[in-house]
């Protein structure tokens, strides 16, 4: 049972074993093992021809599970999305020993989950809801409580969040690991301002780049600095390393800064400026801005380089009408995409002020022709769909995922209004790019979730390295 207690601690957080993995194994092991369909079906016959189970037997497996290779139990549990996977793991020592080869090795199957929190959920519950089941697991987070946190980022299955001091912590919420980031008085741009007794107060923040010296500055209360710093952030592992980096994409006028797992401060980038998205391949950071540039840095050098992978698409920033994002492509190579929004005012009903909602029109998608620097437009995703949002930009098969419509994007909100508005309307549908016609994610009303629902792609893979304070 000693071997099962990490599996179980994280099945507990998804409820008991369900019915649905015999189902799963006897649709499963047909073509597995070469037996025909009829000898299971009258096993499976003869198993339910007993008494009625007893609440016991409903919760766990009978003792007299044939035990099967664990091979044919590793190919059964990759085709489990992680809530079911992790339940299975927890079952017997045969079970957990797939379960952890197939973590360990990341070949498990993971369909992104909305995730989210809302206020008679309790302070230190994050929602997950499951596109594939229509199911929501309430899911208990480490503190700081989540509802006090912004949600800045997701990636790799981690939440990138800022605490009521500005002070940025990662947090997987499956797993329930938690990690420190360096401190935001680290951030070139901030500097902290302190009493008499050296306890931090506030904050200033300068508005300087690498391209422009500007003398202003602005002076935040510690909680109020993370609605006007922070734009996104993203969780990149670093194959080369084995290790982990994070990206910030922040102001003023959207600079990036990253930090390396072991690092105590933030690294500067003052080669540009603007960004909107970001992703890592082949070791490199690429970097997205307003203008559709893309940039790639070498990180791995000891002084930073970029490269102009792509030049600029557009010569006039077009403001709040529209956001761009970068994403790897399945097949190779980067797709780069444009989100256009209609921008219509409506009442925040707790101020009863007219704020801008964003109300997403088009979304169009170009592949980046490296050679000639030239962006081509992509008629149709075909048999893959697209995820937009906070998170890492993503593009995914339907072959891999078929619960997914192929040809949509699935997005929600990452263009926030002012902080103190918490209940105008979520753009957080899913749009068919053959004709832009959009559907509601489930039949849920997001209006007044706080913070806003954010795209995260569990991941059962322990941090294990911390960044240092």
């Amino acid at each position: 049972m000693a071997t099962c207690s990490r599996a179980a601690a994280i099945s507990s957080r998804f409820g008991v074993v369900p019915n649905d993995l015999w189902s799963l194994i006897f649709r499963v092991l047909p073509k597995l093992l070469g037996l025909p369909v009829s000898l299971l079906k009258k096993f499976r016959k003869d198993k339910r021809s007993h008494r009625p189970p007893t609440e016991l037997e409903t919760t766990a497996v009978p003792a007299t599970l044939p035990e099967l290779p664990q091979d044919v139990l590793m190919h059964i549990f990759a085709t489990l999305e992680i809530p079911d996977l992790v339940r299975a793991g927890s079952v017997c020592s045969s079970w957990h020993s797939a379960y952890t080869c197939l973590r360990d090795l990341g070949k498990y199957k993971q369909t992104p989950c909305l995730i989210y929190t809302y206020k008679s959920a309790g302070e230190n519950v994050a929602c997950l809801y499951s596109l594939v089941e229509d199911r929501t697991y309430k899911l208990t987070l480490p503190k700081p409580p989540i509802r006090r946190r912004y949600l800045i980022g997701s990636s790799n299955g981690w939440l990138i969040t800022a605490d009521e001091r500005s002070e940025l912590h990662l947090v997987n919420p499956i797993t329930g690991e938690q990690v420190d980031l360096p401190s935001v008085t680290t951030i070139e741009q901030v500097k902290p301002i302190t009493d008499r007794s050296g306890v931090i107060r506030k904050y200033q923040l300068s508005s300087y780049t690498g391209q422009r010296d500007e003398k202003r500055s602005w002076i935040y209360a510690l909680d109020e600095l993370r609605g006007y710093l922070y734009f996104k952030a993203f969780v990149f592992h670093d194959p080369c390393t084995g290790s982990y980096i994070v990206v910030l994409i922040h102001d003023p006028y959207f600079q990036l800064s990253f930090a390396r797992a072991g690092d105590d401060r933030w690294t500067w980038l003052p080669l540009n400026t603007f960004y909107r998205d970001c992703m890592y391949m082949d070791g490199l950071l690429y970097a997205l801005t307003v203008y559709g540039e893309i940039n790639a840095f070498d990180l791995s050098a000891s002084t930073v380089t970029m490269k102009v992978i792509m030049n600029k698409v557009r010569r006039e920033y077009y403001g709040i009408s529209s956001c761009c994002y970068i994403v790897a492509a399945p097949w190779g190579g980067l797709l780069h995409v444009w989100r256009t929004f209609s921008v219509p005012e409506q009442k925040d009903e707790d101020t009863h002020q007219l704020w801008p909602c964003f109300y997403t029109t088009e979304v169009t998608v170009h592949e980046v022709d490296f050679k000639a620097k030239q962006l081509v437009e992509a008629k149709s995703l075909s048999n893959h769909v697209l995820f937009l949002g906070d998170n890492n930009s993503m593009c995914l098969c339907c072959d891999e995922h078929p619960q997914l419509k192929a040809n949509h994007v699935y997005f929600t909100d990452n263009r926030r209004p002012p902080v103190s508005v918490k209940s105008l309307p979520r753009d957080i549908v899913v749009m068919d790019l053959e004709n832009n016609n959009r559907s509601r994610i489930a039949s849920r009303n997001w209006s007044f979730v706080w913070p806003w629902p954010t795209w995260i792609t569990p991941n059962l893979t322990r941090m294990d390295s911390a960044f240092s304070k």
